[in-house]
């Protein structure tokens, strides 16, 4: 019997070598699959530098388009009569509609009305002030509003903010 028993050693010892002979050959199958369908893919610069052509032609042609819109006369709507016009010309006479306008003085800013804060007078002796606590007494006066602080004549409040007009047209504040 030690016949049989080397027999199946020999079995045994070869059948985790087919098993990596197997799988190998299934990764190579596999590498094959891929190769075969990227293949066709392109690749390299050259597939790049057309796609930067092609970038660069549709940029330029955009360019001229916008150059000749803003360059030359043309209809945009003909039975509507709107027309387009250079933007040059557009400019002169947009400075030129402006020039014959007589500038008017910035009016000034109106302040916001301070709100009244009086309370009624209707009130009974011995019931508390509408904005009081609960546990103050009839004896304890309620919190009279705060006095308004008197607005700050200095030479810096009384200027406008950059950029406005002054109120007369030809002085400087």
């Amino acid at each position: 019997m030690p016949e049989a028993e080397s027999l199946r050693q020999v079995a045994h010892s070869r059948a985790p070598l087919t098993t990596w002979v197997g799988i190998v050959l299934l990764f190579a199958l596999f590498g094959i699959i891929v190769l075969a369908i990227i293949g066709p893919a392109p690749r390299g610069s050259t597939y790049e530098e057309t796609r930067a052509k092609k970038r660069t032609e549709n940029l330029k042609t955009v360019r001229d388009e916008a150059a000749k819109a803003l360059t030359t006369y043309g209809w945009i709507d003909k039975k509507k009569g709107i027309a387009h016009i250079p933007i040059d010309r557009a400019m002169e006479l947009a400075v030129a509609e402006l020039a014959q306008r007589k500038p008017a003085p910035a009016g000034p800013i109106a302040t916001p009305e301070p709100q009244a804060a009086a309370a009624p007078a209707s009130n009974a002796p011995g019931s508390p002030a509408p904005g009081a606590s609960p546990q103050t007494s009839p004896a304890q006066p309620a919190a009279s509003p705060p006095a308004q602080t008197p607005v700050s004549s200095s030479p810096a409040a009384s200027q406008p903010p950059p950029g406005t007009a002054s109120p007369v047209p030809g002085k400087t504040p």
